[in-house]
């Protein structure tokens, strides 16, 4: 009897990991894609907005339109995002998070005290930067 309780517990135990090891894990969102994205100053000398439109490739960021500017950085599978906008000697940082089709975060400019705001919006493509 007690051999059939065990041969039986080791039966169900090996159908409860198997019925667990059949479920996938749910794949990441894809942020892959065209997205514009748009700075708002809230405070210091900068411009009041800038825009630039950006790709998004296998979590890496490039740019389409940035009107002079460089930017780089990168979207995590989560969503997170931290890029570095630099023009001239200037450098801005900036992070947040993009959900299915749009986004949003903050961003410093420390070298001219400059801080604000960001929208992104998926497949909106924004001719030049200002």
């Amino acid at each position: 009897m007690k051999k059939k309780f065990v041969t039986a517990l080791v039966l169900s135990a090996g159908a409860a990991f198997v019925g667990q090891a059949a479920a996938a894990p749910a794949k990441p969102a894809s942020y892959d894609g065209t997205w514009s994205v748009r700075l708002v100053t809230e405070a210091g000398s900068c411009d009041a907005s800038y825009h630039y439109t950006i790709a998004v490739e296998d979590g890496r960021v490039r740019p389409i339109s940035a009107a002079g500017a460089s930017v780089s950085g990168g979207v995590g599978r989560d969503g997170s995002v931290t890029l570095s906008v630099q023009r001239s000697i200037a450098q801005a940082q900036a992070s947040g998070r993009l959900r299915a089709s749009s986004g949003s975060g903050t961003w410093r400019l420390a070298m001219l005290g400059c801080t604000g705001r960001w929208t992104a919006e998926r497949g909106t493509v924004q001719a030049q930067a200002s």
